[in-house]
């Protein structure tokens, strides 16, 4: 039997592929950076307790474990937010729309977090701060200063650069989910109907119990039957040409039975 409700297979568009490409990377760049910021978190933290040790901050180490212990949770974070939106992308491949609207909502998440990043670096900023160089508190500048000078020169531009790979990537993942192909590939599909083929029954009407469903013969129109029952044919006779027994003779044309009067009739006894 055909199934008249069945659904098309929905074919991905192309939108939807390279998005899931581009989450796949965001992911990507935020590995290589969190890799990067542990290569140097150690050289970091000895350079902030060195520049705040002759100061009357609370304690230089106590700064130092700060700063640490932010930029750990910093990094191990927007990995963590990276990880689920891979994950999303995955169910997005597959046509689910709760997904898609996941990633529109962490997506937006990141692309503020990482643009603010890509931006302290660019003006020359750090995480760090101090004072405005009055009293024995050192700048910010200062600090600044100390850390380009202990960390690699190359630790700056592939920052940058990673975050600058990871905002865009996000952007255009984002941006290509929101396509009318992309749309089209969200929407829940209506139902296709197939009109049935011969031999079976239209969808909520079964068939009599007993009747196989087999179109009549072309040219010979089904009738219903009388409701008299058959009779059996007679030896010689072809099946289905059966014809009921003919009425006995009424009294009218019954023949008589008195012979004709030049056939010999019995002869009468003799009375002599």
């Amino acid at each position: 039997m055909v199934d008249s409700q069945s659904t098309p297979a929905r074919q991905r568009p192309s939108t939807v592929t390279i998005s899931s490409y581009l989450l796949f990377l965001f992911l990507a760049c935020q590995v290589i950076s969190l890799i990067v910021t542990l290569s140097t978190i150690g050289k970091t933290r000895d350079v902030l307790r060195d520049a705040y040790s002759g100061s009357t901050a609370e304690g230089a180490d106590q700064v130092a474990n700060f700063v640490f212990a932010f930029a750990l949770g910093a990094g191990i974070l927007v990995l963590l937010l990276a990880v689920v939106l891979a994950v999303l992308a995955i169910f997005n491949n597959r046509g689910s729309n709760g997904s898609r609207i996941t990633t529109w909502i962490v997506g937006g998440i990141m692309v503020c977090c990482t643009g603010g990043t890509v931006l302290n670096g660019v003006g020359g900023g750090s995480f760090t701060t101090g004072g405005n160089g009055s009293g024995d508190m050192p700048s910010s500048q200062e600090v600044q200063r100390r850390l380009e000078e202990a960390l690699p020169s190359w630790i700056t531009p592939v920052s940058i650069t990673l975050g600058v790979i990871s905002l865009l990537a996000l952007l255009a993942a984002l941006i290509l989910l929101a396509l009318p192909k992309s749309n089209e590939f969200f929407r829940k599909p209506a139902a296709a109907w197939e009109p049935p083929t011969p031999g079976t029954s239209y969808p909520g009407y079964p068939q009599a119990s007993g009747q196989p469903g087999y179109p009549p013969a072309p040219g010979q129109p089904g009738y219903p039957s009388s409701g008299e029952p058959g009779y059996p044919a007679t030896p010689g006779q072809a099946p289905g040409s059966e014809q009921p027994p003919s009425a006995p003779p009424s009294g009218a044309d019954r023949p008589d039975d008195t012979p004709p009067a030049d056939r010999p009739g019995p002869t009468p006894p003799s009375t002599s």
